[in-house]
């Protein structure tokens, strides 16, 4: 899976990408992550690449010449990475999506507060794509004609503003890459994630057996891996009712019945408490 970043400053984006995980996927040709300077692509010979806003306003915009030829310069390599014609978004009929899957224009994503709510379900969707360009804003945002052009679809990480979309993006990728196969190593392929079957984790557990006068619970200690398993599975359910209680709803659709009387009693046991201390 290839990633190619548009950003002011591909140095932070390169710098985050290529350690950790993400790293080693990199390193072991599973995905590869390119950074594209706008800087080098404006015909502005102080290397301007933002403005003042058309009818008036605090703050600047990024100018949409730099940023639609540093998105050619990005169309050029994804064409020259599969040795094939990748459609241009002004260009119809230029190319037979048909013959070719990299035949098509690439997924454009534009990181932005207003944008769909990036989540785990979205990090797998987008998983499914060979590759992914993404731009990053400054300033006070994007000449939207631009966006126009690219067919970008905005996404958001969270609903604050951040001063670039360079963490993003990194978050993003780092997400994403942890679904494509060879980037993650056996024990963490092997491990059961939080939002996997819309449930947090389980609480996790190693040495030593008592730290501070606590004990790992009995039940990991047993051996006994159908116990675990079930011990597990109760756990995240507990912990997704009390900290995520809003996953449920759509989590109980996988539920059998056993797991569904046993989310029953707990809350049972929740409303339980909370009138308890009402009473008090």
């Amino acid at each position: 899976m290839n990633f190619y970043v548009m950003t002011l400053f591909p140095e932070m984006v390169l710098q985050g990408v290529n350690t950790s995980i993400t790293g080693r996927g990199i390193k072991a040709g599973a995905i590869s992550v390119e950074a594209f300077h706008i800087r080098d692509y404006t015909l502005d010979k102080h290397g301007k690449t933002e403005d003042a806003p058309y009818g008036g306003g605090v703050g600047l915009v990024m100018q949409a010449q730099p940023i639609w030829d540093c998105y050619q310069a990005v169309l050029g390599r994804i064409e020259e990475k599969h040795g094939m014609e990748t459609a241009e978004p002004a260009v119809e009929g230029s190319c037979d999506p048909d013959a070719s899957v990299h035949c098509r224009k690439p997924r454009v994503l534009y990181m932005s507060p207003q944008g769909r709510v990036f989540d785990q379900q979205f990090a797998e969707e987008l998983a499914g794509e060979k590759d992914l360009v993404m731009l990053c804003g400054h300033y006070e945002g994007v000449d939207e004609r631009v966006l126009e052009l690219m067919e970008a679809e905005e996404v958001s990480i969270g609903d604050y503003v951040l001063t670039g979309g360079e963490l993003p993006a990194m978050v993003m990728i780092d997400c994403i890459s942890r679904l494509v196969p060879g980037v993650l190593g056996k024990i963490e392929s092997a491990e059961v994630e939080t939002f996997t079957d819309h449930l947090v984790e389980y609480p996790q557990y190693s040495r030593p057996e008592i730290f501070m006068g606590k004990q790992v619970p009995e039940i990991l200690l047993s051996g006994h891996h159908a116990n675990v398993d079930k011990w597990r599975r109760q756990q995240s359910i507990e912990r997704t009712l009390k900290k995520r209680p809003d996953l449920l709803e759509t989590a109980k659709l996988s539920f059998s019945k056993k797991e569904l009387k046993f989310l029953e009693e707990l809350m049972e046991r929740e409303n339980a408490v909370k009138e308890t201390k009402e009473e008090y």
